[in-house]
């Protein structure tokens, strides 16, 4: 296995050359600017709704894992574990892995505190993923995921509820359905998987001098992940490869016709992709793909399915499983590609001019914050002349400017000016403040 030491983490005996040298951020590591976190709470927002909404705990897991955990669940011949994760050796030896996607670590955490011992389990999360990969639009080393599992249910409308979920979730971000779309597939069983691999494995060798270098090393050890190659060169030899349904076992067969019925029950428009696969090992029957065309390349924005043998495979009883991961980033790109834009963080912005008043306007912010506690109110500091203060108050992106000067603190009053409207400017009473901001902030002002 190709083992990559994090960017970033150097070596205990190497010291910095030159002190002089800006230190700069690792590459496919984006920060998160200021401009840009009242779209992450926006969506933290929705998101917390939703998963409430359907009775979701939430789990919070942690960063590093140990390396087996992936090998053994991801499957050690896929490109996650082949080439992708930031892998290295602690102190005491030991491999450990900053953790390429969710499942596993929520299956572990699982089984570590006997959370799926005869019960029924239905978990979200949500955090910083981690994949060396070619940094490009949507697609990052450091991404964030949210997630959601559910243990101990082997139906298929448990797979139905996750995509209802989402479906939810779209509308009330207000993403068109012209915008995102749902394919799906099944895998079958483990047998069925195995069969359907096989012939992947001889109808490609027929074609090894067409394949890229990519479906050349998957071609013997993992097939399936052919099918996804984005090379237009092979569209045609995919286009013509055997399809899963082909070899999918009675019980997969009825398994998927039911989920397709409820889907259908429920009013989901859906499209078959026979050349849907998932790119990890664990995966069995039902697998789904949330996907646009607004984004280029990476068009995938949701995708999950089932995964009755992961528990298994980590060292406990057979429990059936199913869930989906969302791309956080990928999804503001969306939702920004829809018209939504970040929201201010200042409500409010309180100008003060005049050496009493600039001594007052701590004090007279926080008696602004008793009136109305949901207020976001930004307090200059640090002096200037009111029409430098005000061009402050305009770039903070505040509705409204609270005004103190000599005057209004001598006569315990505040101006308003209006930042965002054409409305004169007006004077209030301190004992008038909280009927001013419930009326204002609340629209009936």
């Amino acid at each position: 296995m190709s083992v990559r030491k994090p960017e970033g983490i150097s070596d205990s005996n190497s010291r910095v050359q030159n002190q002089g040298v800006r230190v700069q951020g690792i590459r496919g590591m984006p920060d998160i600017l200021p401009l840009d976190t009242p779209l992450w709470w926006s969506f933290d927002t929705h998101w917390q709704q939703l998963v409430e909404s359907y009775g979701y705990q939430e789990v919070r897991l942690p960063i590093l894992e140990s390396t087996a955990l992936f090998k053994r669940s991801i499957g050690e011949v896929t490109d996650i574990v082949e080439k992708e994760m930031f892998t290295f050796q602690d102190r005491e030896g030991e491999s450990l892995t900053l953790r390429p996607e969710g499942t596993a670590g929520c299956a572990r955490l699982c089984l570590e505190h006997g959370l799926l011992h005869n019960q029924v389990q239905r978990l979200w999360y949500k955090g910083p993923m981690f994949r060396y990969e070619r940094p490009q639009k949507g697609r990052y080393r450091q991404f964030h995921h949210v997630g959601v599992e559910a243990f101990g249910l082997f139906g298929p409308d448990i797979e139905v509820e996750h995509i209802l979920m989402m479906k939810r979730f779209w509308e009330t971000t207000g993403i068109a359905e012209d915008v995102i779309s749902l394919q799906v597939n099944s895998l079958g069983s483990p047998a069925s998987r195995q069969l359907y691999r096989d012939r992947l494995v001889n109808y490609f060798s027929k074609y090894s001098k067409d394949l890229d270098e990519d479906s050349l090393r998957r071609l013997n050890t993992n097939p399936l992940r052919i099918l996804d190659s984005k090379n237009p060169a092979l569209a045609g030899i995919i286009q013509e490869a055997p399809k899963s349904h082909e070899t999918l076992d009675e019980d997969s067969k009825q398994h998927f016709d039911s989920f397709l019925q409820r889907l259908s029950d429920n009013a989901v428009n859906y499209a078959i992709n026979p050349t849907l696969v998932r790119g990890l090992d664990y995966y069995n029957r039902t697998v789904y793909e949330w996907v646009t065309d607004r984004l280029g390349a990476q068009g995938t924005v949701c995708a999950g399915g089932r995964y009755d043998n992961l528990v298994g495979q980590l060292g406990g009883e057979s429990t059936p499983g199913v869930g989906f991961a969302m791309g956080i980033e990928r999804f503001l790109l969306l939702w920004k590609e829809s018209g939504v834009v970040s929201e201010t963080q200042v409500d409010a912005y309180l100008i003060s001019v005049g050496e009493e008043p600039e001594k007052n306007a701590l004090r007279i912010a926080e008696l602004i914050r008793n009136a109305y506690p949901e207020i976001r109110l930004m307090t200059h500091c640090g002096g200037g002349s009111f029409k430098n203060q005000f061009k402050k108050a305009d770039k903070s992106g505040a509705k409204i400017a609270f005004i103190l000067g000599e005057l209004e603190l001598t006569a315990k009053t505040l101006g308003i000016k209006f930042l965002r409207e054409e409305r004169t400017q007006q004077s209030i009473s301190m004992v008038e403040l909280s009927q001013f901001l419930n009326q204002y902030f609340r629209g009936s002002l």
